[in-house]
């Protein structure tokens, strides 16, 4: 009975669909709830609910950028040692016009969103834009593919502001860049060095030198600005710094010695003390910005 459904061919369709949407990879998302932990706004019940729906609506429109991409990418997915396997276009587990079929679906929703907040969906359309013009051309061209995986982080924080009407600081934007630019530099270092310039067109014109010298000049400017948007904006949060300095090192502990980053994702939900770190930030920054009583 259990292989049975196992093997049913509705159940795998299903799974192959979700897989499509790429699930955990939605973490990222969670960059929407930087605006809503810095302003101090997490005690307010609607700012709460504004955030959670925006980071719906990007997890939406994150989900489809990745179908865009995968269709667009199919062949070359096929040819690719671990994709050929994991994507479920590439493996034969969901068909072109299956994926097009969610791919319009999850378009709907976007537009449904649209008359929920409006202001939120100009920076989503913006972010789709970006990604489609990423899938066909950028992600080709050096340096540009990795600020163009950076931008779409900063696009994250900037709709979590929409979505509460507050402004953000230039520190946290900068700092957001910084960070961005760390994890995709690292991203590039790690499918360079673990399955070469095959995979990737672009990979030919990098190489793992050049790209620690990105990841670690992003690094050193993420903590660098981190520190003083830190003491000239909140310096009650000054706690947290340690935390920012500890989840860098392990970050990139995981990528030399664990041989992680291909995925910030996975490589964030594979290594606990990395997530415990993520977890403790977030714990310090709500109590340290935590209305004092009486």
């Amino acid at each position: 009975m259990h292989d049975t459904a196992i093997g049913n061919p509705i159940v795998l369709g299903l799974r192959g669909a979700f897989a499509l949407m790429r699930p955990r990879q939605w973490i990222k998302n969670g960059f929407v709830f930087a605006p809503l932990v810095f302003t101090g706004e997490f005690l307010v019940k609607a700012s709460v609910q504004h955030a959670l729906l925006a980071t719906f609506l990007f997890c939406v429109a994150s989900s489809a950028t990745y179908i865009v991409n995968d269709i667009r990418d199919i062949e070359n997915d096929r040819r690719h040692p671990k994709k050929s396997r994991t994507r479920p276009l590439a493996a034969g587990i969901i068909s072109v016009p299956v994926a097009l079929l969610l791919l319009l679906v999850l378009y709907a929703v976007l537009i449904a969103g649209w008359f929920v907040m409006p202001k939120v969906m100009l920076i989503i359309i913006g972010y789709l834009a970006l990604n489609v013009a990423y899938t066909f051309v950028l992600k080709h061209q050096p340096v540009l593919d990795i600020f163009t995986i950076a931008a779409g982080f900063v696009l994250r924080v900037y709709a979590g502001a929409m979505a509460l009407a507050v402004p953000v600081s230039g520190w946290m934007f900068v700092t957001t860049l910084c960070l961005a630019l760390y994890l995709a530099a690292v991203k590039r270092r790690q499918e360079l060095s673990q399955n070469g310039s095959e995979g990737r067109r672009v990979l030919q014109k990098y190489s793992v030198v050049l790209l620690d010298r990105y990841a670690e000049m992003s690094a050193t400017g993420a903590l660098v600005f981190y520190g003083m948007f830190v003491m000239s904006e909140r310096p009650e949060m000054v706690v947290t710094i340690p935390l920012v300095l500890f989840g860098l090192f392990r970050y990139w502990f995981v990528v030399e010695e664990l041989d992680g980053g291909e995925s910030p994702a996975d490589a964030l939900l594979a290594d606990w003390q990395l997530l415990a770190t993520v977890l403790l930030w977030l714990a310090a920054c709500v109590w340290a910005l935590w209305p004092a009583k009486g």
